[in-house]
């Protein structure tokens, strides 16, 4: 504890001397939430990102949100503490199918989860979030065909919700949410009978339709606290558990193990530490470095989701 008192110390000297502000996704270790400027979801962070004035962003999260942040900020130096802290979604989805899917079609409206590579963003039309996604689709005229990437999930979440057919869907995975299942769901329920249950929209399927709340990391940490419920089953990433319980210390939070590694958290997420945060601050490294062209064509679907509010 001491020496991780010391390293928080180390980290907030340099967060004052490099005029920087540390950005935190709701995933990270408690640690690293306790030390952000703010803490939350894909798009609380990257309006965060838009409207900061300082000269140095330090991203706590995977890359794709960094990179985000980059094109919001051209002019800034955005720091990461890790810089193979990838996403299995972005893996899924590389950027040259698309560009081939948009020379076959190029009427058709190409709609990507904030989770997408910096690339892939700028072959798209425009972006959301877990928590904007059906607002953008239904933004989006009924007569137009709609390619939906890369998660599977959330996409035919999105497309039940919103009852448009005309919607494809890319086969991607987020290797977190989309290992439960409906038993391992099932079986917590009966160890936590009365327990009400949270799940995020890359879940499967069958495990949505067992839910009592349906959202983004953020919208199921505010229903949460809000809800009368004294339980809760969360079905999204630990890291979560944080922010619940300092801000709900009354109620109980229950996360279940995933089928293949016993865990409810992304090792993705988990690469960042203190002492890489501090590092990179430090050295200014790992630096997200993105060509003006490619920042300029994949800002146009962000500032698109963004304007709707």
């Amino acid at each position: 504890m001491i020496a991780a008192t010391g390293i928080a110390e180390e980290i907030l000297a340099l967060k004052a001397e490099r005029r920087a502000i540390l950005l935190a996704h709701h995933y990270q270790e408690p640690e690293i939430q306790d030390l952000a400027d703010a803490v939350g979801d894909s798009l609380e962070l990257a309006r965060k990102a838009r409207d900061f004035e300082g000269g140095v962003i330090a991203f706590c999260g995977v890359r794709f949100m960094a990179e985000t942040a980059k094109i919001l900020n051209p002019e800034r130096i955005v720091v990461v503490p890790d810089a193979e802290a990838s996403c299995s979604l972005v893996e899924s989805c590389p950027v040259e199918p698309i560009r081939a899917y948009r020379r076959r079609h190029p009427d058709h409206v190409i709609v990507s989860y904030i989770n997408t590579s910096a690339e892939v963003k700028a072959e798209s039309d425009i972006l959301c979030t877990s928590r904007n996604a059906i607002n953008v689709v239904r933004s989006i005229p009924s007569d137009k065909t709609i390619l939906f990437l890369p998660d599977s999930n959330l996409g035919h979440y999105v497309k039940r919700e919103t009852g448009r057919e005309n919607m494809r869907i890319w086969q991607g995975l987020c290797i977190v949410h989309a290992t439960w299942t409906s038993r391992r769901l099932a079986q917590a329920l009966g160890e936590h009978p009365g327990a009400l249950v949270a799940a995020h929209p890359e879940c499967s399927r069958d495990v949505l339709a067992m839910a009592d709340y349906i959202g983004s990391t953020s919208s199921i940490i505010d229903w949460c606290i809000r809800h009368p419920g004294r339980e809760f089953v969360v079905m999204t990433e630990s890291g979560v558990a944080h922010s619940l319980e300092r801000l709900a210390p009354d109620k109980r939070f229950w996360f279940i193990p995933n089928e293949n590694c016993n865990c409810s958290e992304c090792p993705y997420m988990k690469r960042n530490t203190l002492e890489k945060l501090r590092d990179c601050l430090l050295r200014l490294e790992p630096r997200i470095e993105l060509a003006p062209e490619l920042m300029a064509r994949a800002r146009l679907p962000i500032d698109r989701m963004l304007a709707l509010g």
